[in-house]
């Protein structure tokens, strides 16, 4: 599938594409690299983002709900006031996600790497 000229795929190479607004649900990008990637306002409802790198993605306002980000690595992304309400996050990497506004809640367990101090960011 082809999304504003960028290959939809498992394990795509879309570092630093803007794919701001997309309409990608049930999407599956397992293992996708999508560092640096605008995903601003996209819909990636039930998405299959697991083991995806997304460190330092701009997920703002995204619609993530019921997506699958189990081993995703969120390090230093953006997920202010995105929809994570029924998303699984085991085994995913939250440091210095900034989490302000989100609808939570997410599945998370003790495998799921956060930050010590939960004020704005995870």
């Amino acid at each position: 599938m082809k999304i504003k000229g960028y290959d939809i795929k498992p394990n795509a190479n879309l570092s630093g594409a803007n794919l701001y607004g997309a309409e990608l649900p049930g999407v599956d990008l397992s293992g996708a690299n999508l560092t640096g990637c605008s995903l601003l306002s996209a819909n990636l409802r039930g998405a299959d983002l697991s083991g995806s790198d997304l460190r330092c993605a701009d997920l703002f306002e995204a619609d993530l709900r019921g997506a699958n980000l189990h081993g995703a690595s969120l390090f230093g992304a953006s997920l202010y006031k995105a929809d994570l309400r029924g998303a699984d996050l085991r085994v995913a990497d939250l440091r210095g996600t900034a989490l302000r506004g989100a609808k939570l809640p997410v599945l998370v367990d003790e495998s799921t790497k956060l930050s010590d101090d939960c004020d704005e960011t995870v």
